[in-house]
């Protein structure tokens, strides 16, 4: 009876917490030989066998029989073999094979058991949450704000808990708790505490899940951005590319009456978006790149990878843009000193 009631205590524990019937037959068997090491000192010559259809645990121990016995937990004299089983024929040398009842460790099989099963529980649950994110990375997630700390805003997402740096957040938004929020998973890496999942707002890919989320040419492949350049909260520009001429790749991005564009914008706390059109020529691409100031002649030092631009007065301040964000951004983009 206590093999089955503790089968289906662990296999109901099991079951909140997710834990597939393979992970819950090996916890149970480390469980017993935890128990076993505590109590005899060493469990290297024990076997655990669970099956949990029958509701059957099975604890074996492999004693060597002696004549002068050195070590009682790995070894058994032919006297004693004897009683145990009698009608068996040993002799010295051979192997006795000695049932543990589960039963002999009382209360603090209770105990214990509950202890050490939780934390294999924690631990696989662990693994299964690193696994699952590991292969999410630049994936758009949406979860919950559960906590807010000064350099960091914990989010949950069912029993996964990610992190989002105040670097990776849009400083100009303010959450709070409860709130749902949307990011995209950055990076997983394994520490002593369990797995640290980076998720971002202000990662350039995000920006580009929004426009793939919004824009399904983007999905299908017909039209590629081709380079992002951001101040989060602020303004972005992006380079996008139509693979079919007979779309244009501004308008299917901005959308009807810029219902797609908006959309992003929206997400990204009114951030302001500049889609620019792609052209193999540097020079043109940096003339897109500052629309809507016009350029009136452009230098170019390719070794540098530098442009001496030139506009007029009225377009100085558009081309520059407040706190030489413009100019900026579009540097940022082209991969030009400008």
């Amino acid at each position: 009876m206590i093999n089955r009631a503790l089968i289906d205590v662990f296999s109901e524990i099991a079951r909140e917490k997710n834990v597939e019937r393979s992970e819950l037959g090996s916890i149970i068997e480390q469980l017993f030989l935890h128990l076993i090491e505590r109590d005899r000192g060493d469990s290297s010559n024990c076997s655990v066998i669970v099956n949990l259809d029958k509701g059957e645990l099975e604890i074996y121990a492999e004693r060597q029989i002696v004549d002068d016995l050195m070590d009682p937990v790995l070894e058994i004299t032919l006297q004693d073999a004897a009683k145990l089983a009698p009608g068996e024929n040993f002799e010295v040398g051979d192997v006795f094979v000695e049932v543990i009842d589960p039963a002999i460790f009382g209360r603090r099989l209770v105990t214990s058991a509950k202890q050490f099963f939780n934390q294999r529980l924690n631990d696989v649950e662990k693994r299964y949450i690193y696994e699952d994110y590991s292969q999410r990375i630049g994936e758009i997630i949406i979860g919950t704000v559960r906590q807010i700390q000064r350099d960091f805003l914990y989010v949950n997402i069912d029993q996964a808990e990610l992190l989002m740096p105040r670097q990776e957040q849009i400083l100009s938004e303010r959450h709070r708790r409860g709130d749902t929020l949307r990011a995209v998973v950055k990076s997983v890496e394994v520490t002593p505490r369990g797995p640290e999942i980076i998720v971002s707002r202000t990662d350039n890919h995000f920006l580009y899940k929004l426009f793939e989320m919004e824009v399904p040419e983007i999905e299908d492949g017909i039209i590629e951005i081709e380079g992002i350049a951001r101040q989060p909260g602020e303004r972005a520009k992006i380079i996008v590319k139509s693979n079919d001429r007979r779309i244009d790749p501004v308008g299917a991005c901005v959308g009807m009456r810029g219902s797609r564009v908006q959309a992003v914008s929206s997400e990204l706390g009114n951030e302001r978006i500049d889609i620019i059109i792609y052209d193999d020529n540097p020079a043109q691409l940096v003339i897109n790149a500052l629309s809507p100031a016009k350029v009136e002649s452009i230098v170019m030092d390719e070794e540098s990878r530098s442009m001496d631009i030139a506009v007029n007065e009225d377009n100085l301040a558009l081309a520059i843009g407040s706190r030489g964000q413009n100019i900026r951004l579009a540097s940022k983009l082209v991969g030009w000193d400008l």
